[in-house]
């Protein structure tokens, strides 16, 4: 059974998910949306949503069914076994993990840029958007911080967050509500180029690289903190259904009052022209609204600092989840008999993370990274919710997802083609970050002498030969998305979805009930039994009462 403390409430896990949602993603996403498609951004908004929807419902009947540590990263096996299992754990847990050096580094880069006298000596914490050694050192200390506020309970976690969400949302209505009434200009939707002047190419490309899906990955956090859920059966889904689209009404508004503040004077060389290093800060203090100048600031601790938080909890039980299936050492699966927390597990991912930090110091290339990571670990959430609707009948689902024979083959198109309108080079970084990940799933494999291995195989080699297919697509697609355009645009993205029907019918036939399946039917079943136990007793208090 699980030895995690369920603690949790709906509503801290509304907050888990918001808090995650709302990072450094809109301290920047906003400039960086409309760098690369001008007013259109506020429609990459609303296609990024509407994709993480598809993709989140998936995964909310999952985590219902198997509320575990980190349970996104277990998922799969249950469908597929382990070979397609690993792929999907190690790519998910790769684009969570290096979150928490990108919130790092968004905090000290809007440091970087503060205009007091007595803060000069910040200018040199980061040189073209590269973190100096002063910057990392500062860096490094907030990832300690992170850590400490989560090494000793669950429950103080909880609460940290749970205040720093609410401040969270509070500085983004401030901050929307300043911009527009202070320094709003309606002709910046029309003029330079008009609303889409990148074409409307670019307003899907900034659906995938300017942080859009960076951001809206944090829907994932309530999920991997199912384990830890007083009710999961109901809390899971409105925890990140709710946390999504309260975060979408917020992202949106910010983008409105970014391209509405913006000097019209700034954008006449075109959007793409527009530099920032603190881009809501720097708006404030050409507008000389200095309240919200501090206020900012502050919240570039607040903000980033509330994500990789919560981005330290959701690892370590990941990590947990990952030696559970056997693809880790097992002292990483080692819990605190008092806290309830994987300690071991939580030193591994600030070690992780401090490679992440000093390999790669800058926002903007992290972010990247982590969005090509999350695209591949969406593909198999679909795959997996309907495949256990054939394997898993005998599950117990306290939530059951109408219309998902609909949703799920959406969802995976939706995933495919944001990986492809990522734009070659970058999504042929995919097959990278698979590689370095299995030499350690062989070197299990090898430990327990191969046993099951060719089945395994067989149910997730779809998998490859479909990254291999989607990387060529790109290579050989539209110019649009960074390609040779030997496939023209709009006949690429037809392609896709061709493309990924197809190998969606393959990864389906390729699912069985896999022995791990067998042993989660046992948990399910227990915690059937124990949500039993407890309607049993509501009704008996309920007829005592009665009389």
């Amino acid at each position: 059974m699980n030895n995690l403390h369920r603690k949790m409430g709906t509503f801290s896990l509304m907050m888990v998910g918001l808090g995650s949602i709302i990072g450094s993603g809109w301290l920047f996403g906003a400039w960086r949306a409309a760098q690369i498609a001008g007013p259109a951004a506020i429609a990459s908004w609303i296609i990024g949503m509407v994709v993480i929807l598809f993709i989140a419902l998936s995964y909310s009947e999952l985590g219902s069914m198997f509320p575990e540590a980190g349970g996104m990263v277990k998922y799969t096996q249950y469908s597929h076994g382990s070979f397609l299992g690993f792929i999907a754990a190690w790519a998910n847990w790769i684009a969570i993990v290096s979150v928490i050096p990108v919130e790092a580094v968004a905090s000290v880069q809007y440091m970087s840029s503060w205009p007091w006298e007595w803060a000069k000596w910040t200018g040199s914490l980061v040189e073209n958007g590269i973190l100096t050694g002063k910057g990392l050192a500062i860096a490094t200390g907030l990832l300690i911080i992170y850590f400490l506020l989560n090494y000793w309970t669950v429950g103080l976690f909880s609460k940290a967050n749970s205040l720093i969400t609410v401040f969270k949302i509070v500085i983004p209505g401030l901050t929307i509500g300043a911009l527009l009434f202070a320094g709003f200009h309606g002709g910046n939707f029309s003029s330079a180029g008009g609303v889409a002047p990148n074409g409307w190419a670019s307003v899907l490309t900034a659906v995938a690289t300017s942080g859009i899906v960076f951001a809206f990955n944090g829907f994932q956090s309530p999920i991997n903190m199912a384990g830890e859920a007083k009710n999961p059966g109901r809390s899971i889904p409105i925890a990140v259904v709710g946390s999504i689209l309260i975060a979408t009404v917020i992202y949106v508004l910010l983008q409105i009052a970014f391209i509405g503040a913006v000097n019209p004077s700034e954008i006449v060389k075109g959007w793409s022209h527009l530099n920032f290093n603190s881009p809501f800060a720097d708006l404030a203090i050409a507008l000389n609204i200095n309240w919200l100048v501090i206020v900012l600031y502050a919240d570039a601790f607040v903000s980033p600092s509330g994500t990789g938080i919560t981005y330290t909890a959701t690892t370590s039980r990941m990590i947990y989840g990952m030696e559970k299936n056997k693809y880790l050492p097992n002292i990483l699966g080692r819990v605190h008999p008092l806290y309830g927390v994987p300690r071991q597990a939580m030193f591994f991912n600030l070690f992780v993370s401090f490679i992440f930090l000093f390999l790669f110091r800058g926002w903007g290339i992290l972010a990247e990274i982590i969005s090509v990571a999350t695209l591949i670990s969406y593909l198999t959430g679909p795959i997996t919710a309907m495949t256990l609707r054939k394997t898993g009948t005998d599950l117990y689902r306290p939530l059951r997802i109408k219309g998902l024979n609909v949703i799920a083959p959406l969802g995976f198109i939706f995933a495919s083609l944001t990986l492809y309108w990522a734009r070659w080079p970058l999504t042929g970084q995919v097959l990278f970050i698979i590689l370095i990940g299995l030499p350690i799933y062989f070197y299990y494999q090898a430990k327990s002498k191969w046993k099951g291995f060719g089945q395994n195989f067989r149910a997730g080699v779809w998998m490859i030969v479909y990254l291999l297919c989607m990387m060529t697509i790109s290579w050989i697609g539209s110019e649009k998305f960074g390609g040779l355009n030997i496939i023209k645009y709009g006949w690429d993205m037809g392609l896709i979805a061709i493309v990924a029907l197809f190998f969606y019918a393959w990864a389906l036939k390729s699912g069985y009930k896999t022995e791990y399946l067998k042993e989660a039917i046992d948990v399910n079943n227990e915690m059937k039994a124990a949500e039993a136990q407890t309607a049993s007793a509501k009704e008996q208090i309920i007829e005592k009462q009665i009389k």
